[in-house]
């Protein structure tokens, strides 16, 4: 068996792990597509080295912000090391907020085309005329289903939704409906830390995100996003400089926005990446709810697995 603990951002899924850590025997696979990558700490509310210390952790700070990972190589490794903390005796938690990489778990990879830089090119081009609010217009023209999914800004999601339209011919939407369930090789108990209260959780972004930006740009996420861009060959359209707070503080050293904008910026990016875990989170029957602003979701969760393990 191995355990999900999904959520979407300032949900205190990490900290639900630890206390669950320190329970039970178990390892910490990240479910994370920004914790994957090095040097990007602050603004992926990376755990502490102490945190990372107290219980073994996979898939963080393994490839640098100018590599991708796909959901393909998630999916491998993450089955690779539930078999490998199974035979240590120990349960696998799967803790994070990056749903594609769930669903991709569970059900299995799709036959969508590979990406085509030439075309993610054109289209790009394409949206510095028109914004992505037009590209998105154009998408939920050509698939409703998959326009009504994605966010006006979304930028990659719109791009690649495009993409698989132009290489293959048809919507993302149809293509993902084809693709058939394929069984893991292990149980997952799927827990999902979710508010009872949707305002109590925007205030917890705004909190994190404050934290995150501190008092002055020689601190927090802008100092990490100008040591970042100093390297030289990294560029806001990488997946890892599109993730919340990265791409945003980027446009703040590019001088576009001034702080005060930046933090506006960051916070409703955020609340939107919430709102999308959410509505991912909801087409996921099988899984366990649980009250994230509730009494002890850790506790919630250990009866649960104690009832299962009776």
């Amino acid at each position: 068996m191995a355990v999900a603990i999904m959520g979407p951002t300032a949900s205190g899924k990490t900290a639900a792990a630890l206390a669950i850590a320190n329970e039970m025997p178990v390892e910490i696979i990240s479910v994370d597509s920004a914790l994957v990558y090095r040097e990007m700490d602050i603004g992926t509310a990376k755990p502490s080295a102490e945190e990372l210390a107290s219980v073994p952790h996979h898939l963080i700070d393994i490839i640098d912000p100018l590599e991708s990972y796909s959901v393909m190589q998630f999916r491998e490794d993450a089955i690779r090391l539930v078999a490998e903390i199974q035979a240590r005796g120990k349960l696998p938690l799967l803790v994070g907020g990056t749903m594609m990489y769930f669903k991709g778990l569970v059900d299995g990879l799709d036959d969508l085309p590979t990406a085509d830089a030439d075309v993610r090119a054109r289209i790009d081009e394409e949206a510095a005329r028109i914004g992505w609010p037009g590209m998105h217009a154009r998408l939920r023209a050509l698939d409703p289903a998959t326009g009504d999914r994605l966010a006006p800004n979304d930028a990659q999601r719109i791009n690649r939704a495009l993409e698989i339209i132009e290489l293959s011919g048809k919507p993302m939407s149809e293509l993902l409906a084809r693709r058939e369930k394929t069984a893991l090789p292990f149980d997952l108990v799927s827990f999902a830390l979710e508010p009872s209260d949707r305002a109590v959780l925007h205030k917890r972004i705004a909190l994190r995100f404050d934290q995150m930006l501190g008092e002055r740009d020689d601190e927090g996420i802008v100092a990490e996003v100008a040591r970042l861009r100093a390297r030289g060959d990294l560029h806001v359209g990488l997946p890892s400089m599109r993730c919340v707070g990265y791409r945003q503080s980027w446009e703040y050293l590019d001088g576009l926005v001034d702080r005060k904008q930046l933090r506006e910026n960051g916070i409703v990016a955020t609340r939107q990446l919430a709102k999308r875990q959410l509505t991912w989170l909801r087409s996921m029957p099988e899984r366990i709810a649980i009250d994230c602003l509730g009494q002890d979701p850790a506790g919630q969760m250990l009866a649960h697995l104690t009832t299962l393990q009776a």
